[in-house]
């Protein structure tokens, strides 16, 4: 072990060479300051004298240096032994082919075919997907076994999952049937019990089996009375200096013919031939409570403790957190960028206010000034308005589209469906109509005649806001002076077809009725600002939801009979259009004629997707005008259909819907005063299924909803064509991670507002980094 004067010659060897080559900060590769993360812990007045070198002049940096060289002057006491990082690192096994610890060190970007890791390494390394250095050591385990003390056979339960270390002692096979192997083989312990091992239809195991060898394997126990037999899943040679036994040991994705025992000791290599360095700054590291990166990377790999494993685990994850903002926060070419700059004065947000037939909650209140603020500035508005169904978007969006037309700029709002566009659009013309506002619509259902006139009134500055779908981006549609764009539902746009619409750099405001859970919002959104209506208006009457069984539907339907007496109106929802003779659903059609013959006083109207947008809204017309009084429907009601006499809602095979989409499909009922109802049908009965549907069942909240929503089906895919970059979450979990990711999301904005190009020398690893992250998960460079 290194004693501190052998660490002191470690140190003043370097420092000489830098002094004599005139502090040019190149005696040491990557900087000073990786010398300091290397070796320089014991000495911290040595840290301190050489803090910030790499920024500092070269006067200044020579003083610094012979500061450094005085402190570590040698001293005739002696030293005391202190651990230093090579006491973390496993043994080397020469014989394995890999290199001495002490071979040169190589930048994590080198080419694995440039490192001897024994015969047949580079087919390995390319089954496996590695191609360099730092491939192999951001390849973390799938997960982690303790081998510290494996277990003797006496405590084993039946059941239980094991892994058992043992020398093979003999092996058999058997045919039992035809199409059917068994192969058996007998372990003994180092307590000298044995156990048998079995292997079902796997043949090629047979050939690497053989007495004498040592093993470790992992499955499921059987106890018969004092014996114990192991179905085995798992299973790994050990050679006498190993890597895989008497520790916490990694357990790799590996590949047929890939040893777990050749991933370790590549790893082992790869930790051993990269300098230590970091791209995180010692000051950022105190300030998150991080541990530095190679003894993270070790941690990972080879860890001594649990403590040492949660250590590398929490730094490893707040990285990917950290390199995800990044990516994010730079992606685009509207990110960081001049937008409009608006007077946004309070007396025009009252002015607004006072037109309204309500006043506006709190929170509604609140997140406009957060909006205004954004509008005054000089950097384009990027943010997200978040609500829960009937929160009060719509008329916040309306004041910041008053905003900018109070500056004499026009407003457009993009809605992905032409009945969502035209609520808009009635929506906005009741706010705004009044104020001398010209609001007008822009859809594809318009006649070829009508477009055109309405692309030139949105030319000539005709028409101050502009309600439409995809019609709004069309290469013949050009904006007098667009200055702010609502975009609703973003995620169901394209990433083209949102950047048509933003090529002016208006300020853009994104709504989303779609409860997203806060870490979900900093990550997917990462780009956005993130503002919450976290209050419903006063007088909503909350939902009453009951979940039933397919077996009691008549009954539900002969409450919505009820309700239809009562002179109100009904949803009932299902997944298909057509019957599927693979998924047990009832189909819409069907539905539509089932009903009519189980609800023979009602009227029933039909919608679904398949239909043109005329047809489409012909049928909502007539359900708004109660021209009929059941709407059978699929999803396409999903998001914004506003209809204030339909009071209950039947949603079929509810076990097909997750809970956010149940969640907004409930939000299209209690849309008026009058008590509304959600009444949820489930086709399948399991315990599982009933308890997932009972967190709709007990909750009206969209965004407790959601958050169970994440923990039971993970992320997802929610901002359509646009790659977010979560799919690469190795160790990030986003149900329980919102503190770090906030953590994460504060370093970012930091790094970015003082260097938004990266450029300083002190982040060049930290810009590498960020290239190799993103060049793997297909995203364009951004910097």
């Amino acid at each position: 072990m290194p004693t501190l004067s052998d660490i002191q010659d470690k140190l003043r060897r370097p420092l000489e060479l830098e002094l004599a080559q005139g502090c040019q900060n190149r005696a040491v590769s990557g900087g000073m300051e990786r010398l300091l993360d290397s070796f320089a812990r014991p000495f911290p007045k040595v840290r301190e004298a050489l803090r910030g070198y790499g920024e500092l002049q070269p006067d200044r940096r020579q003083e610094a240096v012979q500061a450094a060289l005085v402190l570590l002057a040698p001293t005739d006491r002696p030293a005391p032994k202190v651990p230093t990082r090579v006491e973390t690192r496993p043994a080397q096994n020469a014989s394995a082919g890999s290199p001495e610890t002490d071979a040169a060190p190589l930048p994590p970007g080198t080419e694995l075919s440039r490192v001897n890791f024994g015969p047949g390494a580079p087919r390995k390394f390319a089954a496996l997907g590695l191609h360099t250095l730092r491939d192999l050591l951001h390849n973390y385990p799938r997960r982690h076994e303790d081998r510290r003390a494996l277990p003797s056979l006496a405590q084993v339960e039946d059941g239980q999952k094991v892994t058992v270390e043992g020398v093979v002692v003999s092996k058999s096979r058997r045919t039992p049937r035809p199409g059917m192997f068994i192969l058996e083989a007998t372990l003994e312990n180092p307590w000298g019990e044995r156990v048998k091992c079995t292997w079902f239809n796997q043949a090629w195991v047979e050939k690497g089996l053989r007495e004498g060898l040592r093993l470790i394997v992992s499955g499921r126990a059987k106890r018969f009375g004092r014996s114990v037999q192991v179905a085995v899943e798992h299973m790994e040679s050990v050679g006498q200096d190993s890597l895989s036994t008497g520790r916490i040991t990694s357990v790799y994705d590996a590949k047929e013919g890939i040893s777990q025992d050749f991933v370790r000791r590549a790893t082992q290599t790869a930790l051993n031939r990269v300098p230590p360095g970091d791209y995180l700054t010692p000051r950022w590291r105190t300030q998150y409570a991080l541990t530095d990166l190679p003894g993270a990377l070790w941690g990972m790999h080879f860890p001594h403790d649990e403590a040492q494993l949660e250590r590398a685990n929490h730094r490893l994850r707040f990285d990917e957190y950290l390199f995800l903002e990044l990516r994010v926060l730079l992606q685009g070419e509207d990110a960081v960028l001049l937008g409009k700059r608006f007077s946004a004065s309070d007396r025009d947000m009252q002015a607004f206010e006072a037109g309204l037939p309500f006043r506006f909650t709190n929170a509604q209140r609140r997140v406009l000034y957060e909006i205004a603020d954004d509008m005054r500035a000089e950097r384009q508005m990027a943010r997200l308005l978040q609500g829960d169904v009937g929160s009060g978007k719509t008329a916040v969006a309306a004041c910041a589209l008053y905003l900018a037309w109070r500056d004499h700029y026009q407003g457009a709002l993009m809605a992905p469906t032409e009945i969502l566009a035209r609520q808009h659009y009635a929506s906005l013309s009741g706010y705004l109509g009044g104020l001398g506002v010209r609001v007008g619509l822009l859809i594809g259902a318009l006649g070829a005649k009508q477009k055109t006139e309405v692309q030139r009134q949105i030319a000539e500055g005709e028409l101050d806001v502009v309600v439409g779908t995809q019609a709004l981006i069309q290469e013949n549609v050009q904006w007098h002076n667009l200055g702010l764009a609502v975009v609703d539902e973003e995620h169901r746009f394209g990433v083209m077809q949102r950047r048509k619409l933003l090529a002016g750099r208006p300020d853009v405001l994104v709504m989303s009725a779609t409860p997203i859970p806060r870490s979900l919002a900093l990550t997917s959104y990462g780009d956005l600002e993130l503002s919450v209506i976290d209050e419903l208006p006063p007088g909503r009457t909350p939902i009453q939801t009951k979940l039933i069984q397919d077996t009691a539907r008549r009954q539900s339907y002969g409450f919505v009979m009820k309700q239809i007496r009562e002179g109100r109106q009904a949803y009932v929802v299902t997944a298909l259009i057509e019957e599927s003779e693979t998924l047990e659903l009832l189909a819409a059609t069907q539905l539509a004629d089932d009903l009519k013959v189980l609800l023979p006083e009602a009227r029933v109207g039909l919608l679904h997707g398949r239909m043109s947008a005329q047809e489409k809204d012909e049928v909502m017309d007539s359900f708004r005008r109660r021209d009929f009084d059941v709407l059978v429907s699929t999803t396409v009601i999903e998001v914004g259909v506003d209809v204030a006499n339909a009071t209950v809602m039947v949603i079929e095979n509810a076990e097909r819907f997750g809970l956010s989409q149940l969640h907004q499909l409930r939000g299209r009922v209690g849309r008026g005063s009058a008590q509304s109802y959600c009444i949820l049908v489930a086709g399948e009965h399991s315990q599982k299924t009933r308890k997932r549907l009972k967190i709709i069942e007990d909750s009206t909240d969209g965004f407790v909803i959601a958050e169970a929503d994440l923990k039971l089906r993970g992320h997802g895919e929610l901002r359509g064509t646009r790659q977010s970059g979560l799919d690469e979450l190795r160790l990030g979990d986003l149900a329980s991670d919102l503190e770090i990711i906030e953590q994460a999301r504060e370093l970012a904005k930091h790094i970015l507002k003082h260097d938004p190009t990266l450029s300083h020398p002190g982040l060049a690893y930290l810009k590498a980094e960020l290239q190799a992250r993103s060049s793997q998960v297909a995203y364009r460079e951004v910097i």
